[in-house]
This record gives C-alpha cells, sequence and structure tokens, in this order.
C-alpha cells in the first residue's frame, strides 16, 4: 500500500491552495495542540514550532505516510498578533495595524514515510493602508477577520486594504505554495 497525504490542519483556505497546485490530501486530521506563544518567543520561531508540533502529534498516529502541517502567524515587529472570535479584540488588531507594515509568517512541516522533517519558513512583508472608522466597522460587520491570525483575511473584503506586499500571496492566505511544492519535491511525494 502507498504512503497518504495527511493534512494536520482544519483550514479550508490551506485544502483550496493545495487543490491549486493539483493536490488532495486523502485524509485531514487536525492537530490539537497547545498553541499558546511560550514567553518572548519571536513570531516566527512560533509559527515554524506550531507547524512542526502538529506534524509530529499526527505522525506518531500515522507513520509511513506524508503529514503536512502549516501554521500562520502574524507579527508586528516582536508582538504576536492571534486569531480572535471577539469583534472588539479584531477591531484592536486592526487599528494597531492599520497603516502600518507588518509581517505574516508561515511554517510549514513535512514529514515523509521513512519518518524524515523538513521545514520551510515563509516570511511576507504587508502593508494595509489606513483605516477609516467606517471601513473599520463595515470590516468588522462583516465577520470576514473571525478566526483569522492577525484580524484579516487579504483573500476577501480586506484585499482592498492592502497597499503593499512583499513576498508570497499564498504565504498570507494560509500556505506558500512555493515553499510546499518544493518540500514535496524534496521529500519525493508526487500527486495520485
Amino acid at each position: 500500500m502507498s504512503a497518504q497525504l495527511i493534512l494536520a490542519s482544519a483550514s479550508p483556505r490551506r485544502v483550496d491552495l493545495l487543490a491549486q497546485i493539483g493536490i488532495k490530501a486523502d485524509a485531514i486530521y487536525p492537530a490539537d495542540i497547545d498553541e499558546t506563544p511560550k514567553k518572548a518567543e519571536h513570531p516566527r520561531d512560533l509559527a515554524l514550532r506550531l507547524a512542526t508540533e502538529k506534524a509530529g502529534t499526527i505522525a506518531a498516529q500515522n507513520t509511513g505516510n506524508f503529514i503536512l502541517a502549516a501554521d500562520t502567524v502574524v507579527g508586528a515587529g516582536r508582538r504576536i498578533l492571534d486569531k480572535t472570535d471577539d469583534p472588539a479584540r479584531a477591531k484592536e488588531l486592526l487599528t494597531l495595524l492599520s497603516g502600518r507594515r507588518h509581517t505574516v509568517y508561515g511554517g510549514i512541516a513535512l514529514i515523509a514515510p521513512d519518518g524524515t522533517l523538513r521545514t520551510r519558513l515563509c516570511e511576507t512583508a504587508v502593508k494595509l493602508k489606513r483605516l477609516s472608522d467606517q471601513e473599520l466597522q463595515a470590516y468588522i460587520e462583516s465577520n470576514d477577520w473571525k478566526g483569522k491570525a492577525g484580524g484579516y483575511g487579504i483573500q476577501g473584503p480586506a484585499a482592498t486594504f492592502v497597499k503593499f506586499i512583499s513576498g508570497s500571496y499564498s504565504n498570507v492566505v494560509g500556505l506558500s505554495l512555493y515553499e510546499t511544492a518544493r518540500l514535496f519535491e524534496a521529500a519525493g511525494y508526487t500527486p495520485k
């Protein structure tokens, strides 16, 4: 029996992104891990650590398969901007990002059937325009920010806020397709 590809993520955005490059996971098993940042942990380190821990958690129960995990962390300097389901917190995050440049860190981990772990870290710089009170309120009311790192989703209505982007667009959505494809190549994975 050939090795399966297991996606260790519940993100529908990651499923859609993989489909863009012709990859469909055989199974989706979200990893239930503690995502709390460690004391003084940098956003880039958190993204890579969480992706690696998610992959390892699922690989422990599914040996002999390809396990792909990812995590997206938005950082403003050393500050980690979380995912939220609270409108007041989303407004706070967007107010902080308004008119500022920030970095989206995408940690990606792939464990091959032989247990070899390969990782990548993708960094994308994004600058949002200065948001008016009306724009901010309309976006909060849209609920598009729910569960998204930094309180916005670049693939939705917030796309009109993006003044500048340097790096991988797909990383900001949830998974750098360039880096993911390189990991698959290195591990010898070919889509079925």
